[in-house]
Formats: C-alpha cells, structure tokens, sequence
C-alpha cells in the first residue's frame, strides 16, 4: 500500500465516527440479550431463535439505513426534506385506511402488516418530521437576521402548522404515546430556533398549567366525562389510573406495571444473573424491556444501560458542535430530542415513575419500526461528520 493510499484509508477513517457507531453496537448486543431472555422464558408459538433472528435482521437493515443515509450531504438532505415529510404524511393517512385489524383490536390503527410483516409508518415519520423542520427553521432564521417578538410568533405559528396534521393523525389512529414523542421534539426545536425567552417562559408555565390541570380533570368523575367529549379514550384512563395507583389492581389493569415493578426491585444490586427470570411481565421484550434488564442485572447494570445512552448523546452533541451549521444542529437536536424523551418515557413507565404509553427502549427494545426510525437518525447525525470531514479534507487539499 502506497502513502496515497494510506493517507485516504486515514481520511476516511475520520469521516465516521466511532464513538456513535459504539454505543448504538453497545445498545444493540444488550438488546439481543434481554430479547433472547425475555423469548426463553415466555410461552409462545414464536422460537426463542427465531425472535432473536428477527431483530438480528431488522439490526441488519438500520445498518444498511445508516450508510445510505451518511452518503447524502447537506445539501441534498435539504432538498429531499419536503418529499421525505408528505411521504410521511401519505403514510400516516394511508394506515387509517389499510391498517391492521389485528392491532386495531386494542384500539390502535397505527400499523400495517400483511403476511406476518407489520410495519408503523409514524417511526419513519419522526425523522422525516425532523428534517422538514430542520429546514424550516434554516430557512426563516436566514431570512431574519434579527428576531423580534413578532418574528418570534411567525416562527413558531410556521412551526405549528407543519406539525398540526401529524398529531391529528395520530389522534385518529389512537396513538396518543407516539404524539407525545413529536410533541418533545417540536419544544426541543422551538427552545434552540432563537425563540426569545419572553415566548419560552409564558408558554412552559401555560404547559405546566394545562397538564396539571388535565391530571386534575382525570382523577374526577365530572372531568372524565368532560375529557370523554373531547376524544379520551377508556384505556387512556385506565393507563393514568395504573400509573397513579399501581398496586390496586395487580390482577388486571395493573398486572403490567406492577410485574414490571417487582421484576426490576428482585434484581436488586447486581441482578439475578443472565438468563435468571422468575417474575412474569407481559410485553417485556418491546415495551418492558427494561425490567429484564433491571431483574437480569440490577441496578449496576441499569445504570451502565443510562451511562450508555449519555455516551451516546454527548457524541451526538459533540457533531454539532464540530460541525457549526445551523441545519445539521436542528437536525441533530430533533434526533437527540426524539431518542431521549423514547429512554426516560420507557424507563420511566417499567418503574413507574410515568404512565405506560407503548414507547420502546432505543436500539434495546424488539420491534423493527422504532429501531428503522432511530437508525435513520442515527444515519442523519454521522453525515454530518462524514461530509464536514469530507469538506475540510477538501480545502486542507486546495490550500
């Protein structure tokens, strides 16, 4: 090998960046195990190889996302950015139509499936979402150099109405969990847009109100009623009540919570051991998967997953900041928004401390819809460091 060969093997070398491609590897092994745990002690027609070989697959198939997604530059995720949204929103509509009556049985009319494949279009849309307003918010700070508060509300009133026909839709498909995560984003983007805080405060404490006063109106009898009225559905209730008061029923509604609650509290310190189960939790290898995690390897393990997903934002943060291009930064702040409020909402709902709502466990959980949309934004986040490198490369070059 000559040196011109060796000094773009180097090159190329520093264009992908190694700490992200580490933790996502670090998630994904843990994933697989609790998986493999969770399958060899639950009943089921499905084999315990064959649901590990299916999330190998579906792992398999982010990777191929990742590297599609790192050859696209600014420039063109720019453009695509509007097609990659109304796809999205095309997708979103299309499931009310053609979606699964077997998912549709539990209320929900998000995915669709045919022959075994089932798919949730609202995962690809997060990261089409965040693209578009990526651009958005580009596009209007290059336009307004100076903000002012009338700026500020076209901004945020721009904003809002190209986020508005995605929570309706959710809404219609009875996916109240999945809004929440676009709801997270969309605050993230407004808080770094440029937003003056005299907008940022009044509306956080507004925030603050409407949710304290919603929590108030579901634990009376006359604001269910009122909260019927205006689309809450009985088993958002009956989520909210488990969540207030998980130990009141522990054979029905709460069985859930409360073997996920026993399940982490019996690993206690350092766990129980891998493949050790001797408390039952329904769903735990997509939505409870951290109380496998917690009874296999207590608490120390818990923390080691948390210190993972930190390392894995702060490589995410650093990009950014190495990068220094206004778009790249709001796409990276919808990702990062998106894969955190998905960590403590799961974490959070399988101890207790929120109410469940079906969001999985980033890299970790099984299900290849999320893991197809957290590795698009994972593939999002290292273009920018392999066409900023690329770049830099360039002009080191011409100079």
């Amino acid at each position: 090998m000559n040196n011109d060969s060796r000094v773009r093997r180097r090159e190329g070398d520093s264009r992908i960046d190694y700490g992200i491609i580490f933790s996502v590897l670090m998630l994904a092994l843990i994933g697989l195990a609790s998986i493999y745990v969770a399958a060899a002690h639950d009943t089921g027609s499905v084999s315990v190889i064959h649901q590990v070989a299916s999330q190998l697959v579906w792992y398999v198939l982010g990777v191929a996302a990742v590297v599609v997604i790192m050859q696209f530059d600014s420039e063109q995720l720019w453009k695509i950015a509007p097609y990659a949204y109304w796809f999205g929103i095309f997708l979103l509509v299309a499931v009310l139509i053609f979606y699964s009556r077997s998912y549709a049985a539990s209320g929900a009319k998000s995915w669709f499936a045919f022959r075994g494949f089932t798919f949730q279009p609202s995962e690809v849309m997060k990261p089409a979402y965040i693209l578009m307003m990526a651009k958005v918010l580009t596009d209007f700070n290059a336009q307004h150099k100076r903000h002012t508060m009338r700026s500020d509300w076209r901004l945020i009133g721009e904003m809002i109405l190209w986020t508005l026909p995605i929570p309706v839709l959710l809404l219609l498909q009875n996916d109240f969990g999945t809004m929440l995560v676009f709801i997270a984003i969309f605050a993230g983007l407004v808080i770094v847009s440029g937003v003056t805080w005299r907008i940022l405060v009044p509306a956080f404490v507004t925030a603050t109100v409407l949710a304290s006063s919603t929590l108030m109106l579901v634990v009376s009898d006359w604001g269910r009623s009122l909260l019927s009225h205006v689309g809450f559905e009985s088993y958002q209730f009956s989520r909210i009540d488990t969540w207030l008061h998980p130990s009141s029923d522990t054979t029905n509604s709460a069985y859930q919570l409360w073997q996920s609650i026993k399940a982490i509290g019996s690993g206690q310190l350092f766990g129980k051991g891998f493949n050790v189960s001797n408390v039952y939790v329904p769903v735990r290898e997509s939505d409870m998967i951290f109380s496998v995690i917690g009874e296999n390897f207590g608490f120390i393990g818990s923390v080691v997953l948390v210190l993972l997903y930190m390392l894995l934002m702060y490589q995410m943060i650093r990009v950014t900041f190495d990068t220094k291009n206004a778009f790249y930064a709001y796409i990276a702040t919808g990702t990062i928004m998106m894969i955190l409020f998905h960590v403590l909402e799961n974490i959070g709902m399988n101890i207790g401390l929120l109410p469940l709502t079906g969001i999985p466990l980033p890299f970790v959980s099984q299900g290849g819809s999320a893991l197809i949309g957290n590795m698009i934004g994972i593939g999002l986040i290292m273009s920018m460091r392999f066409h900023h490198d690329s770049y830099s490369t360039l002009q080191k070059t011409d100079f």
